[in-house]
């Protein structure tokens, strides 16, 4: 079966996810108090580093006044499993409540990865390299262009385009911007490089505080110096025919000795050279 086109996908999942907590209180969906041991997390959750201060002052919150938002999960032969709503429920178990309110849609597989990726991409709760991993499967899922994906998650294709590069960054690399020792801005102007050349200037940018613009100051003047250095480097692999030269000497009575690019002569005696000399001013 064709995989729905992205736009109608999404607008949907979004509209039903807007009317599920529209209509919380009405007999339309049906609410229910959970326990959290009977909630498995959406396996396709996209975000995988949580703020652990962050996580701690929300069960602070969740302990004090409730919970606000319910979460929302689907059926499961095993219990319930989450679609939306990670952090208020890490939050929740780390304030040791028992239960957890929740509003509980039907879904399948592809909704329930296509609810936690248009989620968090919409409350902009990932990190650049989570982000470029869930634009990257949205695209996948629905076989759609970054101009497609563009004009439904409104946000700009250059952008788009730009996250999505930050995913041919070396694993090194990747974990240094995950640990906010560079930027996205400094990560950025690092695709391109091969791993080695990342891991030289990471350790620059982290060491001497580079900003972007020196990073690519440094990765321009790179590429100049060695263009250079390819134009004036010699063609080790060329080789010319002294054949015509070689025969000529030879009837000057002199002994040659030929390679690649070179060509030896060989003298015996003065009065050869000085022969030799004669015959050039001849």
């Amino acid at each position: 079966m064709k995989t729905q086109k992205l736009g109608r996908g999404l607008d949907a999942l979004l509209g039903e996810m807007d009317e599920a907590y529209e209509n919380e209180g009405s007999q339309r969906d049906e609410i229910l108090e959970i326990s959290l041991k009977e909630i498995r997390p959406n396996p396709f959750q996209p975000r995988k580093t949580f703020n652990e201060e962050s996580l701690a002052e929300l069960a602070e919150s969740i302990k004090n006044d409730g919970l606000i938002q319910p979460i929302v999960v689907t059926e499961d032969i095993d219990g319930y499993v989450l679609i939306a709503g990670e952090r208020r429920f890490r939050a929740s178990k780390l304030a040791k409540l028992k239960e957890i309110k929740a509003i509980v849609l039907n879904s399948d597989e592809q909704k329930m990865r296509q609810f936690a990726l248009v989620e968090n991409i919409q409350r902009e709760e990932l990190n650049a390299i989570e982000l470029a991993e869930a634009y990257s499967e949205l695209i996948k899922l629905h076989g759609s262009t970054h101009e497609e994906l563009s004009s439904m998650i409104h946000k700009s294709r250059a952008h788009i385009t730009n996250t999505l590069r930050l995913l041919q960054l070396s694993p090194k690399t990747q974990k240094a911007l995950l640990e906010k020792k560079i930027s996205a801005g400094h990560a950025k102007v690092l695709v391109g490089l091969d791993e080695k050349e990342q891991q030289v200037l990471v350790n620059s940018i982290i060491g001497q505080k580079l900003s972007v613009r020196e990073v690519e100051s440094m990765i321009k003047s790179k590429k100049s110096t060695t263009a250079q250095k390819d134009i004036s480097k010699p063609n080790v692999e060329s080789s010319y025919n002294f054949n015509t030269l070689q025969n000529k000497l030879r009837d000057f009575g002199l002994k040659t000795k030929i390679s690649k690019t070179k060509l030896t002569l060989e003298f015996h005696s003065q009065e050869e050279i000085e022969t030799f000399i004669s015959r050039l001013s001849d």
